[in-house]
């Protein structure tokens, strides 16, 4: 670690003690050099507020790109604020009920932006499902960050696990959406959410994919996010998931030349997921025109595939195989978009 960033790190740590999380950020933000890391700043409405949980979602006019399909912009409200979305909508819908993946981008990142790097709206044009991309707001996170480190922003009835589940169930009522088939990814400080989503609400998701992000509970405030950032976190490891109702087939990417989210993150996501301990293989994955991987299968007793952990070598903070026309993206790396999608079509929510 360089002297400049221990500087800056002590330097965020003092201005979040006492209390200038604004200055706090710009330090971080100087310190990671400008990656989709974790920036904090405490913002009013953050808490939930007491009452009636309203839901809205009020949907736009939708969009139809030229490869098909169509997406509409909506927004969600609640008593835990409030978010736009985007929801891509394939050409096969109303025929029968569709499988839906809610992908949750990385700091500085937008809905489009997301969705343009990791080419989830063609997979779906392609295979006939759903793509809910909720987006953070700035006034909710200036970096866009999902509030991930935050302890108001880890449980099931608060903050933004409570808010986004919340437009997943009112998306899910109003478009013929198959509720044993829905599953959550996310890049960074959105792959820390879907871990905590799929560890707060597990009966909704049948599988979580994490790439380049943090296990649930690895942190509780911004100090902590710096450390498990840099060292890694354990999250709730071990457990099946804080929530106690079990735990969700997960699948993980993440780089081993990741200088934003350190490796070990990955292992603590799987961890997470209460997978490791049992019967796991390990296989080489080279294709050619790419980066060489190593795709880690770990199983139950009974031959289930409980995770997958997938290090991809030389890449960085970044989606593995994504687009150039999206922002943090290794188009050398294997295609993590169809890997977590076979995955999660191996996985249909068990009753």
């Amino acid at each position: 670690m360089n002297t400049d960033f221990q500087s800056l790190m002590a330097r965020a740590n003092r201005l979040t003690q006492s209390g200038d999380l604004l200055a706090a950020t710009a330090a971080i933000q100087q310190a990671l050099g400008g990656t989709p890391a974790v920036r904090a700043r405490t913002t009013p409405g953050d808490e939930p507020i007491d009452g009636t949980d309203l839901v809205s979602v009020v949907e736009g006019p939708s969009q139809a790109p030229a490869s098909g399909g169509r997406t509409v912009s909506g927004q969600h409200a609640s008593a835990h604020g409030s978010r736009d979305y985007r929801l891509y909508i394939p050409p096969q819908a109303g025929n029968a009920p569709l499988p839906l993946v809610m992908m949750l981008h990385g700091c500085t990142q937008t809905a489009d932006d997301f969705a343009a790097g990791t080419g989830m709206s063609q997979a779906a044009l392609e295979r006939g499902f759903y793509v809910l991309y909720p987006e953070q707001s700035a006034q909710a996170n200036p970096q866009r960050c999902w509030n991930w480190f935050k302890h108001s922003h880890q449980e099931r009835e608060r903050g933004e696990p409570a808010l986004l589940a919340a437009m997943l169930h009112k998306v899910m009522a109003d478009h013929a959406v198959d509720p044993a088939r829905v599953y959550v990814a996310g890049l960074s400080a959105g792959g820390a959410m879907a871990a905590i989503l799929a560890d707060t609400h597990p009966e909704l998701f049948a599988a979580v994919g994490v790439h380049s992000g943090l296990a649930a509970g690895s942190a509780r405030d911004l100090p902590g996010a710096l450390n498990a950032m840099r060292q890694g976190g354990a999250g709730n490891s071990g457990n099946g998931g804080s929530s106690g109702r079990g735990s969700v087939p997960t699948i993980v990417f993440h780089g081993d030349a990741d200088a934003t989210v350190h490796p070990s993150n990955g292992e603590h996501v799987i961890a997470a997921a209460g997978a490791l301990g049992g019967a796991s293989s390990s296989e080489h994955v080279q294709r050619r025109g790419r980066r060489a991987s190593t795709q880690r299968v770990h199983r139950a007793d009974d031959g289930r595939v409980l995770a997958e952990h997938w290090v991809v070598h030389g890449s960085a903070h970044a989606w593995s195989g994504g687009a150039r026309a999206g922002s943090y993206t290794d188009p050398s790396g294997p295609d993590a978009t169809a890997e977590m999608l076979r995955f999660f079509f191996d996985h249909g929510r068990r009753h």
